[in-house]
């Protein structure tokens, strides 16, 4: 496949016995221009049955398009789904089951499309949620997309993972977080708040919004214990690891305030209609500390980014949904925003 003469984008279809492929089937269906020059990776039956869940009294039928190239997608009409099939891909598994034929499904799509987007064959990628039991009974030793693509990342350009940092933002219009840990338990998340890993952590997140704002970003930093730490009376996270980050930092040219206390600086933080945000985006100590508060604010709106990567990769900010998969009820605005975030992004 050659370079496309257009911004082309690869939507990987998620775990199919999820919500992914529906609401990538509404998106087609009901943002044509946001979807336009995207293509899915996956399964056509599994798409095609999708398509028939969005069905409704008064909506026409979601054509499915079988592409012989990717670039045919920049084609496509609009309010048609385009499908790369991959060989031997498994096809649509039970909705609400927990499945190692979806989990490798789901992997074998994120892994084509990081490696078309790592060639430059693709201008990004939009993956649409997995499971992460799945994965595991699929044998895939990763616990997501965002350590499935550093391993990509890594081994493309022929270095190790300590050599492909990575962090993981959550942003919508309103706020945007960016974490020191990802997907471990809480216990070694409190054990990662180093002094190492917030100063990258910070580093990454000034590379990237200052290439995305197009100027440099105020950083806030929130503390990992009540009140900041209180000078030292709840924890010594603060001055031992969290300070001296911030303080190298700062020497280092970026903009950053911290550490503030984690109950508060998330709304000062917050951008509305009427009042700008302090701050263009919050370094959060660990994952629920971050998300939390970005997810409250409406998961449709969600956008999952990772930075660090030598791609573009965004997703929207919800799960699977297995109690909700097949009904066509689940709502495909999250994803809709994560492909305009990964055009703006590109």
């Amino acid at each position: 496949m050659s370079t496309p003469s257009a911004p082309l984008f690869a939507i990987t279809q998620g775990d199919s016995a999820g919500i992914g492929p529906e609401t990538i089937a509404k998106a087609f269906r009901d943002a044509p221009d946001a979807l336009r020059g995207c293509f899915v990776v996956g399964d056509v039956a599994t798409l095609r049955r999708a398509a028939q869940c969005t069905l409704r009294p008064g909506v026409p039928e979601l054509p499915v398009a079988l592409l012989d190239n990717p670039q045919d997608a920049l084609h496509v009409p609009p309010r048609c789904l385009p499908v790369w099939q991959l060989p031997g891909l498994p096809g649509p598994q039970p909705f609400g089951q927990i499945s190692a034929q979806a989990g490798r499904a789901a992997a074998e799509c994120v892994v084509w499309a990081a490696q078309a987007a790592l060639r430059g064959e693709v201008a990004g990628l939009i993956t649409a949620p997995l499971h992460k039991e799945a994965l595991h009974a699929a044998g895939v030793d990763y616990p997501g997309h965002t350590e499935l693509l550093q391993a990509q990342a890594a081994a493309h350009a022929g270095v190790t993972l300590a050599q492909m940092p990575v962090r993981m933002m959550l942003a919508n219009d309103e706020l945007r977080t960016v974490l020191v840990s990802i997907h471990i338990s809480l216990r070694e998340a409190l054990a990662a708040v180093t002094q190492d890993n917030v100063l990258q952590t910070l580093l990454i997140t000034h590379t990237a919004l200052q290439r995305s704002l197009g100027r440099a970003p105020h950083i806030a930093v929130a503390g990992l214990n009540p009140h900041a730490g209180e000078g030292g009376l709840f924890g010594r996270e603060e001055i031992e690891h969290i300070a001296p980050a911030i303080a190298a930092a700062r020497a280092q040219g970026l903009h950053v305030t911290g550490p503030l206390a984690p109950d508060t600086v998330f709304m000062r933080a917050r951008h509305s209609a009427t009042k700008p945000g302090e701050f263009d985006v919050v370094l959060a100590m660990y994952h629920d500390q971050g998300l939390i508060p970005v997810k409250y604010l409406g998961v449709d709106k969600g956008v999952n980014v990772t930075l660090g990567l030598p791609l573009v990769r965004t997703s929207p900010d919800h799960g699977t949904a297995f109690d909700i998969a097949g009904q066509g009820v689940a709502d495909a605005g999250s994803l809709i925003e994560a492909v305009r975030m990964a055009r703006a992004l590109a």
